[in-house]
């Protein structure tokens, strides 16, 4: 099936496009936190000259523990992230859990993102997609850990016959047994098939499941990432923060503040050369 384009405000996100690449804190931990990210973020995007979308989450509301941070709700995230739109022009995105929280992201959010264990919930993908095909928006799937790529078709057709065909797929990881997390990078161009462009999730895929937080490995997300641009990914999402070891939700698993231009500079050779490679008729295939 041929994949079609999706536009994200400005951007363009699909095979034959630049990375599109999505990140910011796991969590909105207060405002401050926000408004220096986003600026850090939309200076490095105009630099690099790259594609970018900020993203934070305003509840974390799959946390491991009830004492968890979990962020500062969705009234104060959403009038945070429409601060970020005004003050960077960047496009904003958001991860929400329910369907009236799905309508209202719509509003604000260039990208409404579905969470993978929420994938399945007909009536969140209904609203969602609702929501941003009013607004000329988005939505973005995360792939749930156990299901199969092709499988995913379904989550994308309720989309698609709720009003909205702008549809991207993120590949986030599989579960292993317990505790472990894999990447099948197969998944990419099975999801291809479907239609859509996918997304290659760096930092969630790196997770370590299990005990009273989630651990990761943070030093994985470089290896797997460029493998992910190699096999053709369309876009990148990591989440980044100044002090990650300090942060509330996903620490081991963020990308340093300060290490973020290296590596989207590095997935963008990556990119070009992916591109470069694709174009020829040695490496073509059918």
């Amino acid at each position: 099936m041929s994949i079609a384009d999706v536009p994200v405000k400005q951007w363009m996100c699909g095979p034959q496009q630049p990375l599109l690449f999505i990140a910011g804190p796991c969590v909105m931990e207060d405002e401050e936190l926000v408004k220096r990210t986003s600026g850090e973020l939309a200076s490095l995007a105009e630099k690099l000259g790259v594609q970018l979308v900020y993203k934070s989450s305003f509840d974390k509301a799959n946390r491991t523990s009830i004492h968890s941070f979990r962020g500062p709700g969705l009234e104060v995230g959403l009038e945070w992230l429409a601060k970020v739109k005004e003050a960077t022009g960047l496009p904003v995105t958001t991860d929400v859990h329910e369907p009236e929280q799905a309508r209202q992201a719509s509003e604000v959010c260039d990208i409404v993102q579905i969470p993978a264990f929420l994938a399945r919930q007909t009536d969140l993908l209904q609203a969602a997609a609702e929501g941003t095909a009013k607004h000329g928006g988005v939505v973005n799937i995360k792939k749930p850990q156990f299901v199969a790529p092709e499988d995913t078709v379904h989550a994308v057709t309720k989309c698609r016959e709720s009003g909205n065909d702008r549809v991207l797929l993120t590949e986030r990881g599989t579960t292993f047994g317990y505790g472990r997390l894999v990447n099948d990078f197969r998944c990419i161009p099975i999801m291809h098939d479907i239609g859509t462009p996918v997304i290659y999730d760096a930092t969630h895929s790196v997770q370590m499941p299990g005990g009273k937080t989630t651990g990761g490995q943070r030093d994985m997300v470089w290896p797997l990432s460029r493998a992910a641009v190699a096999c053709g990914c369309d876009g990148v999402f990591f989440e980044t923060h100044p002090d990650p070891d300090r942060a509330k939700s996903d620490g081991p698993n963020m990308v340093p503040l300060s290490l973020a231009e290296t590596l989207m500079t590095h997935l963008t050779r990556m990119r070009e050369l992916t591109l470069e490679l694709s174009s020829s008729e040695a490496f073509s295939h059918s």
